[in-house]
């Protein structure tokens, strides 16, 4: 085990936190018995699918800015692109799997670098980890509104919090082989 702070090992390891925890919480959603994910509920958006929406939404923006990409404020043109979680899941798998591969081709200088975001009238410019950090937090701020309004369905909410230390092997490891993924990819 290295001694030495690497703060890339870090973002990589919360890009595969974000899928295996959307996964999760997708799983469950597919889960809920019709009308259930429509339902009017208590949360910053009033609904899991509004809520689930606005997280792919907010991650296509993010993760194509990094990208160098232009896409901007297009990505929220349809405020729910996605009716049905099966959709919406595969979409929230594929740009979690777009974030893993920025994540792992993250060096110390491309932490630092530059990432203009496409803001309609200007163009933001941030640095790439403050980028990444902000939205780590966003991702987990609202699956965590997402799990809170499971609790009032008939699906209970899934674990989101095992994942970072080596000690949670023991409660990912289905996972970790339904993503094609494995522990070793996990720990590096």
């Amino acid at each position: 085990m290295s001694t030495t702070f690497d703060p890339v090992r870090v973002f990589r390891k919360l890009a595969y936190n974000n899928a295996l925890a959307n996964h999760r919480l997708l799983r469950a959603c597919a889960a809920l018995k019709p009308g259930e994910f429509e339902a009017q509920r208590t949360g910053f958006f009033p609904s899991i699918k509004e809520t689930m929406n606005h997280i792919i939404t907010v991650d296509w923006f993010y993760v194509d800015g990094m990208e160098g990409g232009t896409l901007g404020y297009q990505a929220f043109e349809v405020e729910e692109p996605f009716d049905d979680v099966e959709s919406l899941a595969q979409a929230q798998a594929n740009v979690d799997q777009r974030l893993i591969a920025l994540c792992k081709a993250l060096t110390p200088e491309r932490l630092v670098s530059t990432v203009r975001l496409h803001r309609g009238d200007r163009i933001q410019e941030e640095r790439m980890d403050d980028v990444l950090a902000h939205l780590s937090q966003h991702q987990t701020h609202h699956r965590g509104q997402v799990h809170a309004m499971l609790s009032g369905t008939s699906v209970a909410p899934p674990r989101l919090d095992e994942f970072i230390v080596a000690d949670d092997a023991q409660f990912r490891g289905k996972e970790v082989a339904e993503l094609g993924w494995s522990e070793e990819m996990l720990i590096r």
